[in-house]
């Protein structure tokens, strides 16, 4: 079973990096939109750390991407461009490409993480929930059909709150899902957040809306590295159009810190209305 670890190692070319994307770490037969997330703020790390000089605290913190296409399983050509070294910031442009096109384009902005506690906070839907799953919680299953298409599970250990999955009994509710999610083998780790942020199945699935829902843009922020064990999520869309909707990811560590946040814009399903 590969690691997720493994998925964010990369090899240095002139001008980028090379990643191996075992087939794990897809939806369907294509790349999961989170891991090519992962995999490109570890690029741009690694382009931003190959300055002597780089701040050794400075990491990802914002990765702004729009998705052109959905890259298949196996070697990915990670292309970076330094577009600035700053003493607070630095940001990295990050092309992900198979062949000779460009699937994903990126910008990555790197900074000190937040660490201690916050200034100021006001209460998530998220704070209600117990920090790990508790004994009725819904635990996908790595050897259920539906494992075939969403075969990041099998790495990835995700439990629905069930009351908010209805679509899994056939009936329609709110568009939002919550649950936890952690590495099954591995700690959790600030790369991991970033394809947690792309964790839940589209929540328009509650609304009747089930199928293929294509990413077009999706930014990710993670505030902090986060605590070992489960992370909480949540993610929901309180507008779907004809064509298009925005998803929010929102995670909270079992600390009870915000680690990370996306937003992302995705197509409506085009199946039964």
């Amino acid at each position: 079973m590969p690691l997720f670890s493994d998925l964010v190692a990369l090899t240095a070319t002139d001008g980028g990096y090379l990643a191996e994307i075992d087939p794990t770490w897809s939806v369907g037969s294509k790349v999961h939109g989170g891991a090519l997330l992962a995999v490109m703020a570890s690029a741009a790390q690694a382009a931003y750390h190959d300055d002597p000089g780089a701040d050794p605290e400075q990491a990802a913190v914002v990765v702004s991407a729009e998705y052109l296409g959905a890259p298949d399983p196996g070697t990915v050509e990670l292309r970076t461009t330094v577009r600035k070294r700053g003493r607070t910031t630095s940001v990295i442009g990050v092309e992900a490409v198979q062949g000779e096109r460009v699937y994903v384009q990126a910008a990555v902005t790197l900074a000190r993480r937040d660490d201690g506690d916050e200034l100021y906070t006001e209460p998530t839907p998220l704070e209600t929930m117990p920090p790990t799953p508790p004994p009725d919680a819904l635990a996908w299953d790595p050897e259920h059909p539906m494992a075939r298409i969403f075969k990041v599970g099998r790495v990835v250990e995700v439990c629905y709150d069930a009351q908010t999955v209805p679509v899994i009994e056939g009936r329609t509710g709110p568009a939002e899902t919550r649950g936890w999610v952690r590495l099954r083998k591995e700690p959790v780790s600030a790369l991991f957040a970033l394809l947690a942020t792309d964790i839940s199945l589209p929540v328009v699935a509650n609304r009747g809306l089930v199928g293929w829902a294509p990413t077009l843009t999706l930014t990710a922020s993670v505030r902090r590295t986060p605590q070992p064990g489960w992370l909480r999520f949540r993610a929901d869309a309180p507008i779907i159009g004809g064509r298009f909707f925005e998803e929010d990811h929102l995670l909270i560590d079992e600390a009870g810190h915000v680690v990370a946040t996306s937003r992302q814009l995705a197509m409506v399903p085009a199946g039964p209305r």
